[in-house]
């Protein structure tokens, strides 16, 4: 039996067509994913995300530990801030994506992807192992990500307070029992509320009332591809690395000490040369790459890792690993047939503008 996050009623009432999703029932759509995805890119919508795990970590210890976790280093975060960056096993293979908060020096907090729920949570048990550290998985809580040009202005309006639009990117704030992050997962501005599971429906309601679209799974995805945003289990997983995963920028090796899981593989991929970089392809109008679609080049064979059709460019794109070289055309073989894709570098739109 699925799993049915604390605004399970407000999707049946809205209308929603829900699938399982990493064992949670979620809506795909509300109607049209179209209009959902355009919602977001020039006004705003929202999104419940509370299938996603939040993780509270605290101790005398907690900075030290997650500076071995993760391969980003939260030595470089002040209170109020958050950090993007990966969690990797031993080989440097992306074990999780996720976002950290620093709320104090004893006290962070993080969200972990569903599908990898239990396997994050074993493992961040296991690597805790002497360190004074405490960590606690948040089940009473929920998740609203609402993003757009407008995000800002509406969820102030709907908390009646303005103090939220002066919350910088990847800052966040406390208000009242309320945690109100500037993140997202679209390209563009907004924030993501976690808040008490029993106050979830009210506010769901709230910000549909001040004119908020609700949006789906769906829209979500062609959102985040637009933005050039990795999907954990298709553009990276345990076998990928971030190096190859377009996600070096989040890999810190500034403090030669840090001994972070998997630090000792991704130097030795760096000195051995990184064999395969993740890029974007814009394809012609026409059938739309599949992850596993074979990509053809003249540095040899790749394959998609995510494709869709792109509302906001009104063309297939997809993300792809290919060889690393500088192959600026490559063909992508759909059903037995090579179609030309442009090799382009994410994102393909940038603050709701085509940006590729």
């Amino acid at each position: 039996m699925s799993l049915h996050t604390p605004l399970y009623p407000a999707h049946v009432d809205a209308g929603g067509k829900l699938v399982e999703f990493a064992g949670w029932s979620l809506p795909i759509h509300y109607g049209s994913q179209m209009d959902e995805h355009h919602a977001v890119r020039r006004a705003a919508g929202m999104f419940d995300v509370s299938h996603m795990t939040v993780v509270d970590l605290r101790g005398d210890a907690v900075e030290a530990y997650l500076r071995h976790l993760l391969a980003n280093d939260v030595a470089r975060i002040g209170d109020g801030q958050a950090l993007y960056g990966c969690m990797l096993n031993e080989q440097g293979g992306v074990i999780d994506d996720l976002i950290t908060y620093r709320l104090d020096s004893g006290f962070y907090r993080t969200v972990v992807n569903a599908a990898t729920r239990q396997t994050d949570l074993d493992w961040m048990q296991r690597q805790a192992e002497g360190f004074a550290v405490r960590i606690s998985e948040r089940e009473d809580l929920a998740m609203i990500a609402v993003q757009g040009p407008r995000a800002r202005e509406l969820v102030g309006e709907v908390l009646e307070t303005q103090a939220l639009a002066g919350i910088k990117p990847f800052r966040a704030a406390v208000h009242g029992d309320f945690f109100v992050a500037r993140t997202g997962y679209t390209g563009e501005d907004g924030f993501e509320v976690l808040l008490p599971a029993s106050r979830a429906v009210d506010f769901w309601n709230a910000l549909l009332a001040a004119g908020v679209a609700p949006c789906g799974l769906g829209a979500r995805d062609s959102l985040r591809l637009e933005a050039g945003l990795n999907l954990y289990g298709q553009d990276m997983d345990t076998s990928t690395t971030p190096l190859v995963s377009n996600l070096a920028w989040t890999v810190s090796f500034d403090a030669p000490e840090r001994a972070f899981i998997g630090r000792a593989a991704l130097e030795a991929q760096r000195a051995a040369g990184v064999p395969e970089r993740l890029v974007g392809l814009v394809l012609g109008r026409g059938a739309i790459p599949r992850s596993g679609a074979p990509v053809h080049t003249p540095e040899g064979p790749g394959r998609v890792t995510s494709g869709s059709f792109a509302p906001t460019l009104g063309c297939p794109i997809a993300l792809a690993r290919i060889p690393t070289g500088a192959a600026s055309e490559v063909d992508v073989e759909l059903r037995g047939k090579r179609l030309p894709a442009r090799v382009v570098k994410p994102p393909f739109v940038r603050k709701g503008e085509v940006a590729v």
